[in-house]
């Protein structure tokens, strides 16, 4: 089930649950694979205008987030 208060959300039912922005059918690790290559959130926004700039950066503040949350309960 998607939970819509989310920025990055999966659903079975699309792209297998691969996470996707919301409200889209395309995947968060786009996003990643761009920034990953030097391109900007700006140049993936105008590949993927479905997704918004504002989507793209509270998708990143969400992934940040988990990353620091998944840190902290796995360091001593």
């Amino acid at each position: 089930m998607i939970t819509q208060s989310h920025s990055i959300v999966s659903d079975p039912d699309i792209l297998g649950g691969t996470p996707i922005f919301a409200g889209t059918w395309v995947p968060f690790s786009y996003l990643m694979e761009y920034l990953e290559h030097g391109s900007t959130t700006q140049q993936f926004v105008a590949d993927y205008p479905s997704v918004t700039l504002e989507l793209a950066g509270k998708a990143l503040e969400e992934a940040s987030a988990v990353v620091e949350e998944f840190v902290h309960a796995h360091t001593a």
